[in-house]
Formats: structure tokens, C-alpha cells, sequence
């Protein structure tokens, strides 16, 4: 998305010696964006990035390398549209004076549903979807990237079993046969949420399962896969970040009003399972979270828009097929 390429920095800020150092620069908006925004990590967030920033062998870090790519090209792309980030899109092309491509937001259509290959995984999740009321259901779901750690999962269930509402969780507690800290639920939990809650351990079709009546919102990461699934066809976010840029995106989410954070603490990024109870209720029926689930609404009538979202790759198809450095490539 454009403004984690703004917030990162143009090529003179990543590559210039005042650059952002430490993590508490990142904590507050950068002084190149000249609009209102919130969009900045909290410090937990931006303390785990820093302590995996790789430096290499010349003592040329990540940031500069981004920047030096930056410098380097042409023209940048990014899975973007004017409707959902237009001061971002013209912010990026006046910091790096080079032509920004966006390319829409790729989502996915409703025909790539392919119930003509059902598997027997599906007809069992589907199953039980059909068996809960619609709109009611919580798809819960943090990418094939993140695992919580033990206090986070303790607290994920423990709010999803107090919140009282159904739930189909897939769930990793391991991340492949080298991790060797496996997590698990409270003991007994499955049991007690027998009938509205179901905890799927291996692949599941999220496009699918989120196509579904019964599913009416996401508690999601924040990865924007994720979330331009969920919003194609319209369930409100729940937002519970982990690694990079997901934050930035949870932020930014934020303030279209499209998402709702679980709250936590900002050094070290704990929250309580009354936080994750509250949240969920909140956006899937309370009053005070009707804005979530109508502007999710809206965002799936702009998402199933193929024409808009394919005019957005077709411009740029164009503008690489007039340029004379492509004629130059293919004579090479």
C-alpha cells in the first residue's frame, strides 16, 4: 500500500544521514506528510522491526536498500486506487519525482469461488457454517506467517469464548516441524465453545469461508490479502497486528474507519481478553460499531467493481507498452 512507501521514506530521507535511527522516531508521523494522519507504529511494533533489520557485510542496512531501489527505478507500482488513497498516491509521486502506478486493489472475484471443486475439508467447514445464523459468525485468521505467542493465544481464546459469539478459527500452533515452542489452547476450551466455535488446525479456503452468509466479520492480522478478501465481500474488521507493515495498515484502516484495533498496551503490546471480548462485540452488533460493518459494506460494492479495479492494471499495461525503454529491453 502507498503510505507504508510514504512512511518508510522517500530515497532522501532512507539514504541521507538524518534518517530516522531509533525506534521511537517511527512512533510519530513523518514530518514529509503534510496531511492529517495517524499512520506510525507504536513502539512495541516498530521495537520488533528494528531488532530484525539485517545489515549486511558493507554495512548497508534494509532502510537503505529500499531507498536505493527507490532512486533506482523508473516509475513505482503499488496495489493501490485513487477511491481508497488518493493523497497518499500524490504524495509518493512529489517525494520520489517519479510516475506512481496504482494497480488497484487485485481482488479477487466472485467466480474464482469454486464450489465444483469442493473438497472434503470444505464440505465439512461448510457444513457448519450452514448450521450458524447469518452474519454471525467471526472468521478468525492470522496468515500462514504469524503465530501468537502463549500469552497472546490464552487471551485470543479466553475473549472469543467470553464474547459469546460463534467463531471458525484456523489456528497454527506451530510453524513448521524447526519451531519448537508450541503454543496451546486453555485446557478445556474446545469443549466449552462446542457448537459455536471451531478451531480448524490445518488449511482452510479462506475465500471461501469468507464468501459465506454465515461469516459477518474477520478478527484478522491486518495483512492486506486478508483484508481486501474480507472487504470484497463486505465483513468488518478486527484488527490484532504482529509482524511489519501489518500495523500500518491496521492504522490506516483505522481512519477510514474500516477497522477496529484491539487495544493494547503500546511498550509491549499485551491486551486482556476483556480487550479482544469488547472489541468483537463491539464491531459485530453493538450500536457504537455500526460504522465498521456499513463502511465494509461499501468497500465491497467498490472492490466488486471489475471494471474500475481492471482499468487500474489496463493503464498500466498501457503506459508499458508506449515506452521506449521497453522497446530498448526487448531488443536486448
Amino acid at each position: 500500500m502507498t503510505f507504508s512507501l510514504v512512511f518508510i521514506g522517500p530515497p532522501w530521507a532512507t539514504m541521507g544521514g538524518d534518517y530516522r535511527n531509533k525506534p521511537e522516531d517511527f512512533t510519530v508521523v513523518p514530518k514529509w506528510v503534510p496531511f492529517e494522519s495517524s499512520i506510525a507504529y507504536s513502539y512495541f511494533s516498530i521495537k520488533k522491526i528494528f531488532d530484525a533489520v539485517q545489515v549486511n557485510e558493507l554495512g548497508v542496512s534494509d532502510f537503505y536498500r529500499f531507498g536505493a531501489g527507490q532512486e533506482g527505478a523508473d516509475i513505482l507500482v503499488s496495489r493501490s486506487s485513487y477511491e481508497v488513497e488518493l493523497e497518499w498516491l500524490k504524495l509518493l509521486e512529489e517525494l520520489t519525482q517519479k510516475p506512481v502506478f496504482p494497480l488497484g486493489q487485485l481482488s479477487r472475484r466472485s467466480s474464482d469461488l469454486n464450489p465444483g471443486k469442493e473438497t472434503e475439508a470444505w464440505l465439512c467447514i461448510k457444513q457448519w457454517l450452514d448450521s450458524q445464523n447469518k452474519g454471525l459468525v467471526i472468521y478468525v485468521a492470522f496468515g500462514s506467517e504469524c503465530k501468537p505467542s502463549q500469552y497472546e493465544l490464552t487471551r485470543i481464546a479466553l475473549g472469543l469464548e467470553n464474547s459469546g459469539m460463534p467463531f471458525f478459527w484456523v489456528l497454527r500452533t506451530q510453524m513448521g516441524s524447526s519451531d519448537n515452542e508450541p503454543i496451546e489452547l486453555p485446557e478445556g476450551f474446545e469443549e466449552r465453545v462446542k457448537g459455536r466455535g471451531l478451531v480448524w488446525r490445518t488449511w482452510a479456503p479462506q475465500f471461501e469461508i469468507l464468501a459465506h452468509d454465515s461469516v459477518g466479520g474477520f478478527l484478522t492480522h491486518s495483512g492486506w490479502g486478508s483484508v481486501v478478501d474480507s472487504l470484497s465481500f463486505g465483513r468488518a474488521l478486527i484488527l490484532l497486528s504482529f509482524l511489519s507493515d501489518q500495523e500500518l495498515n491496521s492504522r490506516f484502516l483505522v481512519e477510514k474507519k474500516m477497522g477496529y484495533p484491539i487495544p493494547r498496551n503500546e511498550l509491549d503490546g499485551s491486551f486482556t481478553s476483556d480487550s479482544v471480548t469488547e472489541s468483537l462485540r463491539l464491531v459485530m452488533v453493538e450500536e457504537q460499531g455500526r460504522c465498521y460493518r456499513e463502511n465494509a459494506k461499501k468497500m465491497e460494492e467498490l472492490l466488486g467493481d471489475q471494471e474500475l479495479q481492471e482499468s487500474y492494471v489496463d493503464n498500466f499495461l498501457n503506459y508499458m507498452k508506449s515506452t521506449r525503454w521497453r522497446k530498448e529491453i526487448l531488443q536486448h
